[in-house]
């Protein structure tokens, strides 16, 4: 089945701004709670957020099978269970109802009251309900530098790095939309030069610039899927910030890995944009040496040319551009990461989030997390008021944005902002 909604000579009756994220050729996917307190699955072109519930409630997505309610819940997840063909069919009707071309809805003013909010008049929500995630460590610049900084420079990766996209599980209860502030979280840390650990704030708060992908219903448990079968599980991409407290990570992640330090917050992009949008932005990924095992083995282009970018925001100053990376710096492929997870026969569910892990470029201005741009504190960055920081401050926010573009489309995702908070105290 063809991707209409991809023609890049379409053209939207909703007026677009000319650096937007969000044309008609991109159409991503969200939650958003109305004045009304109404909760819908909605999509958005230019500065529109577009109600689906009721867009599907006027009968705007006839001929197409849909369950009554598919779009009158509060998550995508029902959606995404239809699988594939289901989400280039309504993506592809979607553009048809904004295509410039068509009347039927241009020219139904009662309708549009309906269908059509200004997106400053919407609250964007947790687009899924995230069963499970995973995070993976998946960009070798940033296993590299880290390895540098905590172990032997001349043995920066562990042997097994190069073999498998490593990963641990997360935790599902602390992921956020953009927006919503987070604490700084408490923990055990073991001073330098101290013997006996003590409890704190956590003086090392740290982002993580990652993307993650969203599943569909995979497998059955037991089951593994081919590496070239599993693109046809992911319904789409959104931005993370996978807050870190480096002083804890540090204190704790030997033997069993990220724990505490990783799991007080993850902040995501509210807009799922779809792999079917980001189909122009194919592009290889790394080479891979040695060759990865036959189950790992791909050939062609399963990387996206997705460029990222870093800023913080002092309270009261300007934010601060910190770091410009590109998603296709990373390693192991979203496939292969989806074929490992399921090679031991792992159940991987609809609406389960998998990070991409820290995502560091080649050069110092491109690396994705504070432990890298400053190497481990050692040199500070300049913020535009003048204040220095190793990392990031109470009250500071952190601002990642991503897009993608060529000569004839911009495919973005918004952004992904999150102010860091004071330790919680419960009055």
């Amino acid at each position: 089945m063809p991707i209409t909604a991809n023609d890049t000579n379409r053209k939207s009756w909703l007026e677009v701004p000319s650096n937007s994220d969000f044309p008609i050729q991109n159409i991503p996917f969200g939650v958003f709670l109305t004045k009304e307190n109404i909760v819908t699955v909605g999509t958005r072109i230019g500065d529109y957020a577009i109600d689906l519930g009721a867009l599907q409630q006027l009968n705007y997505f006839e001929g197409i099978e849909l369950t009554d309610d598919m779009f009158m819940q509060d998550t995508l997840n029902d959606f995404i269970s239809d699988g594939k063909k289901t989400w280039r069919l309504v993506r592809n009707r979607i553009a048809d109802i904004f295509d410039v071309n068509n009347p039927k809805l241009q020219n139904n003013p009662k309708d549009r009251d309906i269908v059509i909010f200004d997106i400053k008049d919407v609250e964007m929500q947790l687009p899924v309900l995230i069963g499970d995630y995973t995070d993976f460590y998946s960009s070798k610049e940033h296993a590299t530098n880290v390895g540098k900084m905590f172990r032997d420079p001349e043995n920066a990766l562990l042997p097994n790095w190069l073999h498998i996209p490593v990963g641990y599980h997360g935790r599902s209860s602390s992921i956020v939309p953009s927006g919503i502030p987070v604490h700084r979280p408490m923990g055990q840390t073991l001073p330098n030069g101290e013997t006996t650990p003590v409890f704190g704030s956590s003086r090392s708060v740290d982002f993580e610039l990652e993307t993650a992908f969203i599943t569909t219903d995979v497998n059955i448990m037991g089951e593994n899927i081919p590496v070239t079968e599993t693109e046809d599980y992911i319904f789409g991409m959104v931005l993370l910030n996978d807050w870190s407290a480096r002083d804890i990570q540090k204190w704790e992640y030997v033997p069993l890995g990220p724990f505490l330090a990783k799991n007080f917050a993850s902040s995501i992009s509210p807009w799922i944009v779809t792999m079917d949008a980001l189909e122009p932005f194919r592009t290889k990924g790394p080479k891979q040496e040695p060759t990865p095992l036959p189950y790992l083995q791909q050939k062609g282009k399963h990387s996206f040319d997705i460029n990222l970018e870093v800023a913080i925001q002092p309270e009261n100053a300007e934010a601060t551009v910190v770091s410009r990376s590109n998603f296709k710096y990373l390693y192991w492929s979203m496939c292969q990461q989806l074929a490992h997870h399921t090679s031991n026969g792992c159940r991987v569910n609809s609406g389960d989030m998998m990070g991409s892990g820290t995502i560091s470029g080649p050069t110092p201005d491109s690396f994705g997390s504070m432990l890298e741009l400053t190497w481990g504190g050692k040199n500070p960055l300049k913020m535009s008021d003048g204040t220095e920081r190793k990392f990031i401050n109470d009250n500071d926010t952190v601002i990642m944005k991503g897009f993608c573009q060529n000569g004839q489309v911009r495919i973005g995702f918004g952004e992904v902002s999150s102010k860091l908070l004071p330790p919680f105290v419960r009055q």
